[in-house]
């Protein structure tokens, strides 16, 4: 199994990158690959088993559209072939249209989704987050947990793509309950930091369904578990605060 982590030097905040960690700990035969901004993407020559991208800054978001902006047909067809991407934090506006900063744009994006990235000059969102996530039509929705600290929202129409329905925090913007988008096995969130690490019955059914390794076990299982259990707990009591 191959996983490609794009860009590791500039998308690495609030420490997404133990998305990876935390997989390679899961799948110990995995290989990493990690390509920076001047490297030729893994996924031009070869399909790997799962692409990751990770928050960045503002101007990280510009290097990195600039670095994939060539490569876009390529990544189209690697969505429409079922490659497994998984998009975290702000790495989610580099795939939208564009981007503005108030009313004025500030780049042109990948065009990948149908979405317009716009944000608040100096004027940041941290919440807490709770959702769900429809494992499939037999199975139980698996509770989603996480933070998010963004400038701005995404806008367009997800209501038949989203990644998770919200219960408490914002959606994709704060006008919608479905948070973040999938696209076959294309899963992109706003949610930050470890989420792999937070949410093990997601981590599980990802491993098993996106990157289709029925063998793997979850690491750590038991604290993980715990840890989950008393977060869900902690974040449906309507007495914790949630914005902040």
């Amino acid at each position: 199994m191959k996983i490609e982590v794009l860009f590791p030097e500039i998308c690495n905040l609030y420490g997404d990158l133990f998305n990876i960690k935390y997989l390679k700990d899961c799948l110990p035969e995995a290989e990493i690959v990690n390509t920076g901004l001047k490297e030729q993407p893994l996924f031009l020559t070869e399909k790997p088993d799962l692409i990751y991208m990770g928050t960045t800054t503002e101007q990280g978001q510009i290097m990195a559209i600039e670095a994939l902006s060539k490569y876009k047909e390529r990544i189209h067809r690697c969505i429409e072939d079922g490659v497994s991407f998984l998009i975290t934090g702000n790495a989610l506006e580099v795939f939208c249209k564009d981007i503005y900063e108030e009313d004025e744009k500030v780049a042109d994006g990948l065009g990948i989704l149908d979405l317009t990235a716009r944000r608040k000059a100096r004027k940041r969102f941290n919440s807490l987050y709770l959702g769900e996530f429809k494992a499939g039509e037999k199975e139980s929705p698996i509770k989603i947990v996480g933070f998010k600290s963004v400038f701005g929202y995404a806008y367009g129409e997800n209501y038949n793509n989203e990644l998770f329905e919200t219960e408490r925090g914002d959606g994709l913007n704060p006008g919608v309950k479905g948070e973040g988008i999938r696209i076959n096995n294309f899963f992109a969130t706003y949610i930050i930091g470890p989420l792999l690490v937070l949410n093990p019955p997601f981590t599980r059914w990802f491993i098993k369904e996106a990157l289709m390794c029925n063998s793997a076990e979850i690491a750590f299982s038991e604290a993980a578990e715990n840890a989950y259990e008393d977060r869900v707990k902690e974040y449906s009591d309507p007495n914790t605060g949630f914005y902040y």
